[in-house]
């Protein structure tokens, strides 16, 4: 099987979180809000889009 260092290297860096935090998610939340905090960048946050009311969704034939 292929090997991606970058992946790899990815994939090793959140084991390695999750773990700090017990795997606890509200607490990895918490930490990455924080981080984002207090890297000083602008967090934009957009507006849900509007779905059109004449779409319809494809019913499953289950």
């Amino acid at each position: 099987m292929w090997n991606d260092e970058i992946v790899d290297e990815i994939h090793k860096f959140r084991e390695e979180h999750d773990r700090l935090f017990n795997y606890d998610l509200d607490a990895m939340f918490a930490d990455w809000q924080k981080k984002q905090d207090a890297s000083g960048r602008k967090v934009i946050t957009l507006p849900p889009k509007k779905i059109d009311p004449s779409f319809k969704t494809r019913q499953s034939n289950d």
